[in-house]
Formats: structure tokens, sequence, C-alpha cells
């Protein structure tokens, strides 16, 4: 088969594997149950809709930049990751460009672009990790108010997982938190990417017992993102859009109470549950599925 075809076999296989391992026996829960009111059906047609790349290959995130797919990893675009993070409990930030998953792993990682211009990196030698912390604990409170709008457990911050780091030779700002919701908890690995016309946001979402072995093959993922042409840092030049805000800011989603005023509150954490990890074990049997 091929085209069309292809991918709707592949769909179809995407379908029938989701509804088992959500509706059948044993499946899988990191956390809690999805709320009564959060119809199954949603993640299936999310994945069943999605246009899948397969590695080994390369992911066009949404022609801002790529990513080369080892093999056994699977990536989408930008309106398919939204579907997917709704689905997920995720609130969809907009800016999504792609998604990527992996067989057999309790993790997944999620790209989004901020065309907010050119972000000047003077900061880096005066991150204050705790003023940060303390920003993005606000913000999350702020956050959990949409939560309970959508009908979707509250979030707490525990801390650091890793203090703000500034790479000047790559210009990628890198930290980790630790969060918990109903008992649960989760670790959110960030880097920000920065471009000629914004950041790339990217996102590690992993279960605390997976982050060690998540780390390195992510970090091989981000060594592989390249910006296309006339978008990387270093093309920048005179008269190109600057961003009114620095390095603090792409940590704490600007002054909390800003991020509050502007809704932004709610997209600063990413969660991995029930839905998500029954997704997660999907994946792994799409590939099966795949190569039989």
């Amino acid at each position: 088969m091929e085209g069309s075809d292809s991918q709707r076999y592949r769909g179809r296989c995407i379908a029938l594997a989701l509804v088992a391992l959500l509706l059948g026996p044993g499946g899988a829960t990191l956390a809690q149950s999805p709320p009564a009111q959060e119809p199954q059906d949603q993640l299936t047609s999310a994945f069943r809709e999605a246009q899948w790349t397969e590695g080994p290959g390369t992911a066009n995130l949404e022609g801002i930049a790529e990513v080369r797919l080892p093999a056994d990893y699977l990536a989408t675009q930008g309106n398919d990751t939204r579907r997917i993070m709704e689905a997920m409990h995720n609130p969809p930030t907009g800016r999504e460009v792609g998604v990527i998953f992996t067989r057999g792993a309790n993790w997944f990682v999620v790209f989004e672009f901020d065309d907010i211009g050119y972000v000047k990196d003077d900061e880096k030698g005066s991150l204050d990790a705790d003023a940060m912390l303390e920003s993005i604990k606000r913000g999350t409170e702020a956050g959990n108010k949409e939560r309970t709008k959508r009908g979707w457990p509250a979030l707490t911050i525990v801390g650091w997982e890793q203090k703000p780091h500034y790479d000047p030779q790559n210009n990628n700002l890198t930290w980790a938190i630790r969060g918990e919701s109903s008992g649960g908890s989760v670790i959110n690995y960030n880097t920000r990417l920065l471009g000629r016309r914004g950041v790339m946001r990217v996102t590690l979402v992993a279960a605390p017992a997976e982050l060690s072995s998540a780390i390195p093959q992510f970090q091989t993922l981000l060594a592989s993102h390249t910006y296309t042409t006339g978008n990387r840092y270093l093309e920048w030049v005179p008269g190109d859009k600057v961003a009114k805000v620095g390095l603090t800011a792409l940590v704490t989603g600007g002054a909390a109470a800003v991020a509050v005023k502007s809704g932004f509150a709610k997209y600063l954490w990413k969660i991995l549950l029930a839905a998500g990890a029954g997704s997660l074990l999907f994946v792994k049997k799409l590939f099966k599925r795949s190569a039989a």
C-alpha cells in the first residue's frame, strides 16, 4: 500500500489499538482516571486522524525547523498536535508545531514556536532561580482555574529538578520542574532554542522514573534540531523584530501578573496522566502492528 491508502490503514490500526488499550482490562494509569465527562473517543480520534511521520526520517516542524527521527519514533505536526494535547488534558497554546512519541517509553516531546522576535541573551549571567520558581508557582495557581473549568485535576509545583541554565554556544536555555497532581508526579524538562524570529519551546514530559533514561534520548533529538534557512539565531540582521522579553521571561512566561492577565499561565505546564500513559502504550502497540 502507498500514500493515502497506507495512511488510512495506519489510521485504522491506531483506532483499534487505542480503543483496546483504553477500554480493555489492565489499562495503565500513571496518576488518576480521566474525568467521567471526558469522552475516550476524543483521544482515539486525535490519534486516528493524525498524519504521522515514521522514523528513521525527518520530522518537519511547520517549515520553521526540522528534527531527525531515529527508528521507533513517530511525529506529527501542529494541528494534529493540538488535538492530541487537548485529549491528553494539556490546553493547546495554538503555537504547537509538532509532537514526538517513541516506542515503549512513558514520555513524549512537544514543540511550540513563539514568533516573538529575536531574544537577546544579555540576562545569561543574572538568572534568579528562586524568583523564577515563585513566579511559576503563582502562574500555576492561576492556571488551575482553567483546569477546574475543564474538569481536570489541579497541579502543584514541587520545585526545581534542574535549575535554569543557558548555553551561550548553542543559544539554548534549559531547566526542569517537578510537579504533582492527584498524588502522581510528573516532570517537565524544558528547553528554549533561540532563533532569528522567535523561540522554539521544547518540552519533554516524563514520568519521574523514566527521566534519567529519557534525557539522553531527548538530548539526541535536540542535537538534530535545526532551524531552516533564514530562521537561525545567527542570521539575525539589524531591522529584524526584537523580542520585548529576555531569558527570565522564557522560563516564567513573563511576570506572573502579566501571565495571569493574558491567560498564558494555563500553558506553563504539561502533564502525563491516565490518558497520556494510555496513548504511550498505544504507540508501542502501533509499532508492533506496523512491523507485522
